[in-house]
């Protein structure tokens, strides 16, 4: 069984080691000389033996002091660098944070809040992971990232979730097509027309999908990984594509039409997903995303 020896025992027997003198000793512990002298006594009860001789002038460890306190020394520090490290991470001194995020809001309007956490925060690591929804769920389940942002998944139950913002539809199309110089668009004007599809695993795509259907939209056959790829065929006439507007940076180029869906239509809902628990330095990057990243970044994305 091990004897329950504080912090302040160990303290003031290294004291003591150091300064050979009851009186010093028991100053640098901010301890009267009857309170330290108990002190001492406490610590070789639990120890169960002798650590010091004294007499009126001097102060000498015994053979079990000497052995002692190279021991002690060695728990005061570890105790001190413990306690320091917990204090600088409490004080995101040091720590660090990873963050899974769709390729669009890591690419665009994550990168700001990742400059402004750490210039606040220099000391702690930040990682970014850039991945489709699913992915980006694998890495929080296996621990490998401290949160999420994400598109709607039926696999989000086992984590908290909160909204951060919702991502409203556009039409990329050529300057010279049918519907370049409408004001925003109905979802039944998209008949006819001739859609460039990003991958059936993508968030975009599921929601494309449900937004255009029963709607007599045509297929390109051109399915692709990349919204630049995207924006290259559709230079080409090859087709338009339905596209959120968190994307809608891929798609700035003077060829090239972004036309709203009407209000009121369904929107790509953006999602935070977080594990029970976060870390303080963590849980300041959440903070800082929720604030920095709400409807106002949507609306900055589009044209």
């Amino acid at each position: 069984m091990l004897p329950n020896i504080s912090s302040k025992l160990l303290q003031a027997f290294v004291a003591l080691a150091d300064c050979r003198h009851f009186t010093r000793a028991a100053e640098r512990c901010h301890l009267s000389q009857s309170a330290f002298s108990a002190v001492i006594q406490k610590l070789e009860t639990a120890l169960g033996a002798k650590l010091v001789e004294r007499d009126t002038r001097n102060v000498m460890l015994t053979v079990e002091g000497e052995m002692f306190v190279d021991v002690a020394r060695s728990l005061v520090a570890d105790m001190q660098a413990a306690f320091g490290n917990l204090s600088d991470y409490v004080a995101r001194r040091k720590g660090r944070v990873s963050i899974a995020a769709l390729p669009s809001l890591a690419a665009h309007g994550l990168p700001a809040v990742i400059a402004e956490y750490r210039a606040s925060y220099p000391g702690i690591e930040v990682r970014l992971h850039d991945a489709l929804s699913d992915q980006c769920l694998n890495l929080l389940r296996q621990g490998k990232v401290d949160l999420a942002i994400t598109a709607p998944n039926a696999r989000l139950a086992e984590f908290d979730t909160r909204p951060l913002c919702s991502d409203p539809f556009y039409l990329v199309c050529r300057p010279d097509h049918a519907l370049a110089r409408k004001d925003h668009l109905a979802l039944a004007d998209l008949a006819g027309c001739e859609l460039i599809h990003l991958a059936k695993s993508t968030s975009v795509r599921q929601h494309v999908e449900l937004l255009t259907q029963g709607i007599a939209v045509r297929d390109s056959g051109l399915e692709v990984e990349h919204l630049a790829t995207v924006a290259g065929l559709i230079e080409h006439g090859l087709g338009v594509a339905l596209v959120p507007a968190l994307t809608l940076f891929q798609f700035r180029k003077p060829n090239l039409v972004a036309v709203p869906l009407a209000p009121g239509q369904p929107e790509r809902p953006i999602l935070l997903a977080v594990p029970r628990s976060l870390s303080i330095a963590a849980q300041g990057m959440l903070a800082l995303i929720e604030l920095r990243l709400g409807s106002d970044t949507v609306r900055q994305a589009a044209p």
